[in-house]
């Protein structure tokens, strides 16, 4: 039996929910989704552990697929637990991010992201300002990153050789003096890649459809692995300036290792109030993004969400890692309305479209409200995971 898009919520959501306040419609899908496998991360975000799905039991999975369901339609984040990526490989890439990061400027520049075509390798301090994705002029957002392409692209494969291809799939870039930071990504890619597929799964389930509707979708996908560093602020920042600062990310699904210092991630609800997404232990924190919430005809929503800055009585022990697995299909995917995503009379709100053209879209927009901002927002949105935002000048650091 097929899940319909609200398993579990029925009538009980419909009509009147959307007018509820953000306490009583939080409150009401708390209702529906308590149980042993759902708790609420400070009161919003909630907590998933997806453990029984992987028993193979299929009402398991129904369960799993209308909370995960709900939470994609109403907040847009959840948190999950129980998805069986080791610790030990969790420790060894936050070892190695740390050792990158903390190379001298001058050997982390020689990977900077504007010195080859794909947006691949190392942004600096000051490089970006993700806000400029959405029109709002802003300072450098106070971080500095590293990123790759698809770890395990196979380049003699033709699929691999197109010009689609070479504009999304560039090779990724690695320090010369860190040897062991491509294989311990390469292994965490590849697990991001299957914990990814699995989500997707039952995000299909939670759609109405049959379970791997998605597979042959995302079996090519063209993920990207970004390092992120949020170094201690000794000093006070600018005004509005942020670590992060206001955003959507650009795929299907992104998956997220938060850092565990003082300086969180917040969500935005519909009313424009900001959540902090707390730090759970051995977890994950996930979201449904722009080309899911386009695929399901705005079913399910993409949130805008920031990080903030840590107190100023914290300043000088804050320093912050994360990372960040942003999952898009196979380049060739077409983007249409699902079929379980719009009513007989309803039509699709978005024209199809390949990955590889929404891409080459949302580059576009990328550069128009840039430049709305008054700056350049230039060369992430066709390859990148997120609104990489504007790539401010190498003088501004």
């Amino acid at each position: 039996m097929q899940m319909p898009d609200k398993p579990e919520l029925g009538g009980a959501l419909s009509g009147s929910f959307a007018s509820l306040s953000q306490e009583a419609r939080v409150n009401e899908l708390a209702s529906h989704l308590s149980d042993e496998a759902v708790e609420f991360a400070g009161g919003y975000v909630p907590i998933i552990d997806i453990g029984p799905y992987f028993t193979g039991d299929e009402r398991e999975k129904q369960k799993l697929a209308g909370k995960i369901g709900a939470a994609c339609r109403e907040i847009g984040f959840y948190i999950i637990v129980g998805h069986g990526i080791s610790p030990k490989l969790l420790d060894g890439l936050d070892r190695v991010s740390r050792a990158f990061f903390d190379l001298p400027i001058d050997e982390k520049m020689k990977l900077h992201i504007g010195k080859e075509p794909g947006a691949c390798g190392y942004s600096a301090m000051g490089d970006k300002s993700l806000a400029y994705t959405r029109g709002e002029k802003s300072p450098p957002d106070l971080n500095e990153s590293f990123q790759t392409s698809k770890i395990d692209a196979d380049f003699n494969d033709p699929y691999f050789q197109t010009s689609e291809a070479n504009r999304l799939v560039p090779p990724s870039r690695w320090p010369d003096s860190l040897p062991e930071m491509k294989d311990v990504c390469a292994l965490y890619y590849g697990q991001m890649g299957e914990l990814a597929r699995d989500l997707i799964r039952l995000s299909a389930l939670a759609l109405g459809l049959p379970e791997r509707f998605f597979d042959d979708k995302v079996d090519r996908h063209i993920g990207r692995l970004t390092l992120r560093l949020y170094p201690e602020q000794k000093v006070n920042p600018l005004p509005g300036q942020l670590r992060a600062g206001a955003h959507t990310d650009y795929g299907t699904v992104t998956i997220l290792r938060p850092g565990d210092s003082i300086g969180v991630l917040q969500i935005a609800d519909r009313q424009g109030r900001w959540h902090d997404v707390p730090t759970v232990p051995n977890s994950f924190v996930i979201n449904q993004v722009d080309l899911m919430a386009q695929w399901t005809n705005d079913r399910w929503i993409s949130t805008l969400h920031r990080v903030v800055n840590p107190p100023p009585e914290t300043l000088g022990g804050s320093r912050r890692l994360s990372i960040v697995f942003f999952h898009h299909p196979n380049y060739d995917t077409l983007i249409e309305c699902l079929p379980t995503c719009k009513d007989p009379t309803e039509s699709a709100k978005y024209p199809a479209v390949t990955v590889a053209e929404y891409y080459a879209l949302k580059r576009q927009q990328q550069k128009g409200a840039g430049a709305a901002a008054g700056g350049s927002a230039s060369g992430s949105a066709s390859t990148s995971g997120t609104a990489e935002g504007r790539v401010l000048p190498q003088t501004s650091r």
